[in-house]
């Protein structure tokens, strides 16, 4: 085993090189050629690591960015799988990367993104010593199915960590089923995050007990909030850490107050979003649980660097553009909660694609809310559609009401960047997974920003 691991590691870091040689990530691909010299190499790897795992349906990049600031602060020995490669392969390979050839590891801690459907398979291979779990939404559909498939998926990993302390969403009624017989700390939001929300279509309407209709004291988004079922008594429990306050929002970052077992205080998000104010408690709570001081904790929240196209900033020419990840109803309405809470002229972009890893079943752009964006009135400036499916969300569009002046079909992404600039209004772009990665590298190249992985 050791011969066969020293081999899979070697090749790892072989085949990585090669590929960044080639301008390649090679945050996947090293890995799945190390699992097939050798398939347990993330348990030979991880046996002396403390793991902390960050999974869920929308805010694993951020919350894990997020954490893994407080963990430099705190002088926390660690790594993490930062790119975002948070499948079996691309985890192995951070692991083998930071490792001795004789599988040694270089850090007393790993911080790690795993996708929620992947836990169930690195929970037998890691002894997490922490898990928080974000939410949990429907997702795409052809690959997770139904949303109670991702919460089995993600019991099942929980099942596989006996010796993880958990930190749970208290607003999501999925989430919080999660919690029997475990050591939980929850962490929730008792204030409107924004202004006026979207029409939205609850993932889980439902008692997941008694199967009786849930009753909401208040719904901060989808079916986040304070739900209680009338008939079986299952609700919400008191979260020890809770946003009391958004105390202030502009279209860079947020300033919160937050209760925590410790003290209230406030922090300073540096990135803008309701959805963002999850992440960040979540991420209090996480902090808490490992001991480390609430306002340090806090100070991370204002000083942590975005992950890519999760809010990533790009100031070209002038021109500010926002590349803000999208993949689900859930995630791509709260986009357009903040967008459309704005009170400046804004131009958008939505670039659609459907290859595997962004989810092959489009479906779901009919169930975003994309009407709201007529609210905005002469604010919304244009909207340009780009991606492998352009003309099909062009359609969504047209049905949405936007007006034909003001909606261009770009099919080509560097056209499509040109036709972005030169205006003084924020420019705000929601790409799918794989639309993402291919329009970031055309700006990286064009206008010379950092690779995806750096």
């Amino acid at each position: 085993m050791k011969i066969r691991a020293t081999l899979a590691i070697a090749a790892c870091r072989l085949t990585r090189a090669a590929l960044r040689l080639l301008g390649r990530g090679g945050t996947d691909f090293p890995g799945r050629v190390a699992l097939r010299l050798c398939p347990s190499l993330l348990g030979v790897l991880a046996r002396d690591v403390s793991v902390l795992i960050v999974t869920g349906t929308n805010g694993k990049t951020t919350s894990a960015r997020m954490l893994s600031q407080c963990l430099e602060n705190a002088g926390y020995s660690y790594f993490s799988n930062k790119s975002g490669a948070n499948l079996l392969s691309g985890i192995t390979a951070e692991f083998a990367m930071q490792a001795s050839l004789t599988g040694r590891p270089r850090h007393k801690w790993a911080l790690i993104e795993c996708d929620e459907a992947a836990w169930k398979t690195v929970s037998r291979y890691v002894d997490a010593k922490l898990v928080l779990v974000t939410n949990i939404f429907r997702d795409q559909l052809d690959r997770y199915g139904e949303v109670t498939h991702t919460l089995n998926n993600i019991r099942a990993g929980l099942d596989n960590s006996p010796n993880a302390s958990l930190c749970l969403n208290a607003d999501c009624s999925l989430s919080v089923s999660l919690s029997e017989g475990r050591d939980v700390c929850y962490y929730g939001v008792e204030t409107p995050i924004y202004k006026e929300r979207v029409a939205e279509v609850s993932d889980a309407p439902y008692c997941i007990r008694c199967k009786g209709e849930y009753v909401y004291d208040y719904v901060t988004y989808g079916h986040l909030g304070g739900f209680r079922c009338p008939q079986c008594g299952y609700a919400r429990p008191e979260p020890q850490v809770a946003v009391l306050e958004i105390v202030s929002a502009t279209a860079d970052d947020q300033v919160i107050r937050v209760r925590t077992p410790e003290k209230e205080l406030e922090a300073r998000i540096n990135l803008p979003g309701g959805y963002n104010v999850y992440n960040a408690a979540g991420v209090l709570a996480a902090a808490g649980a490992l001991g480390i001081d609430a306002d340090a904790a806090a100070a991370a929240l204002g000083s942590f660097s975005c992950g890519f196209g999760r809010m990533e900033k790009f100031e070209i020419a002038g021109t500010v553009l926002r590349m803000i990840l999208v993949k689900n109803p859930a995630g791509c309405n709260q986009v357009l909660n903040f967008l459309t809470g704005t009170d400046v002229p804004a131009v958008f972009a939505v670039c659609l694609n459907d290859r595997a890893a962004d989810g092959t079943d489009i479906s779901w752009i009919w169930d975003v809310d994309f009407e709201k964006l007529l609210q905005m009135g002469d604010r919304l400036q244009r909207v340009c559609v780009s991606g492998i499916r352009a003309d099909d969300m062009a359609l969504r569009l047209k049905y949405a009401g936007i007006p034909p002046e003001k909606l261009a079909v770009i099919q080509d992404y560097g056209a499509l960047a040109e036709a972005l600039l030169g205006t003084e209004a924020p420019v705000y772009i929601m790409p799918t997974y794989t639309a993402m990665l291919d329009l970031r590298d055309k700006i990286s190249k064009t206008y010379g920003f950092k690779n995806f992985w750096e």
